[in-house]
């Protein structure tokens, strides 16, 4: 499990938390990884709600509490197992073993919050924190672009209809390796560059173009012949201010 980036002190934490009730019936065990689940659950909690206070302070209690419901549901634990390898580690009993217990949603999720909570204990609430967060970063940050978040998209093209009966445009390219691709993202209106911006997906890349053009045009600054592109540094600031959150 090197890719939590934690070396366990007391590495019994981590079997525990690894150690489905399916293993412990099948080999006399006496207890599962349940109970670090459930603490795991509440340190998840407490992690995620924290970071959507802090860094969304535009968002009211509804739009958070959606927020972090969309990124601790079972599909976004399974999702962060997954990135970790932690269906190939789990302990599992042959028959669950044998029926694709390695792949199920709702086991690698309920393991990954035992693992949350084996980190707590061994390493404290930021250890806890800095792994919940990297796994968590791209889906929290494309849950707030979403409905009920921080949508630039639909806000620019809103802004753009209603003042100039059009459509912004967009247009992508790419960078970096397939494990690490960059993405950058121009949008246009009527021809003009009115933001740019990178993402380490399409969608955020897309998101951050529009933030800055929304911003232009909410600063009431006119359409001309003569594009109001945002300089590349800005961009490059943009990219590490998200990166960095």
């Amino acid at each position: 499990m090197g890719r939590l980036g934690h070396d366990f002190s007391d590495p019994a934490l981590l079997v525990a938390a690894l150690s489905h009730r399916s293993w412990c019936a099948e080999n006399g065990q006496v207890e599962s990884n349940e109970r670090l689940e459930f603490l795991g659950d509440s340190v998840l909690g407490m992690v995620v709600t924290d970071h959507l206070f802090r860094e969304y302070p535009e968002l009211n209690e509804g739009q958070l509490a959606k927020l972090r419901a969309s990124v601790v549901s079972t599909p976004a634990l399974a999702e962060m197992a997954r990135k970790v390898g932690l269906g190939q580690a789990l302990l599992l009993g042959k028959g669950e073993d044998a029926t694709g217990g390695r792949e199920k949603p709702s086991i690698l999720g309920d393991a990954m919050e035992a693992v949350i909570g084996a980190l707590f204990l061994d390493g404290g609430r930021d250890t806890a924190a800095r792994v919940v967060l990297e796994l968590l970063d791209e889906r929290i940050r494309e849950a707030a672009a979403g409905p009920g978040g921080r949508d630039f998209k639909t806000r620019l093209q809103e802004l753009v209809a209603q003042r100039f009966e059009e459509l912004p445009r967009y247009s992508m390219t790419d960078e970096g390796p397939d494990h690490d691709k960059r993405f950058h993202a121009t949008v246009r209106v009527r021809g003009a560059v009115w933001g740019d911006g990178v993402g380490r997906s399409k969608k955020e890349a897309e998101q951050a173009a529009a933030e800055v053009a929304c911003g232009l045009l909410t600063e009431g600054q006119p359409l001309g012949t003569r594009p109001a592109r945002v300089s590349e540094s800005r961009a490059v600031d943009h990219e590490k201010d998200r990166t960095d959150a």
